[in-house]
């Protein structure tokens, strides 16, 4: 197993959007795939299904499944309720500022309603990316998680995606 040490810190947690909430963790491991996949795990997200923690663990390059993590100092589960807390604030916050903003996914899934992808247009990952600010949806650094969405709708069949020389291009027949 790999030993992953949690600590209490000042850090704070970001949402989506500006919005911050105190987390008050650090982890720390020798192995950034355990700590990658214990901080997932807090966050909510299933690290098997993290694409990026899999082609790390599928590389060789550390620990991604969470039962072969041994977590010292702070339950994982205790931790784990705090941050559904943190969630909780977090969303608290977001009501008080008047809702929060559409998420990626739900995003994208109303662009492809509403005919954003539809032929001829072939949109490229920055196009929508820019389409989600567009909608009050902070993409800032999330390009990663659009990638992906995007990616599980073409998987589900509702987008097809062809690479061409600007990179990716994503449509709806």
């Amino acid at each position: 197993g790999v030993d992953l040490g949690i600590r209490r810190s000042t850090k704070k947690w970001r949402g989506a959007g500006d919005l911050r909430v105190q987390a008050n963790t650090l982890l720390v491991s020798r192995d950034a795939v355990a700590v990658e996949t214990v901080g997932a795990y807090l966050a909510g997200l299933k690290p098997e299904k993290t694409p990026v923690t899999q082609e790390f663990v599928k590389r060789g390059l550390g620990e991604g499944d969470i039962t072969n993590i041994e977590i010292v100092g702070i339950p994982l589960e205790s931790l784990k309720e705090e941050f559904k807390s943190a969630v909780r604030a977090l969303n608290r916050k977001w009501r008080e500022r008047g809702g929060a903003p559409t998420s990626w996914a739900s995003g994208i899934d109303t662009l492809i309603r509403e005919g954003f992808f539809k032929q001829p247009n072939k949109r490229t990952r920055r196009e929508v990316a820019a389409a989600l600010e567009k909608m009050g949806t902070s993409t800032k650094g999330n390009t990663a998680v659009i990638s992906t969405t995007l990616t599980r709708r073409v998987k589900k069949g509702k987008l097809r995606a062809t690479k061409d020389a600007d990179g990716w291009v994503y449509w709806r027949e």
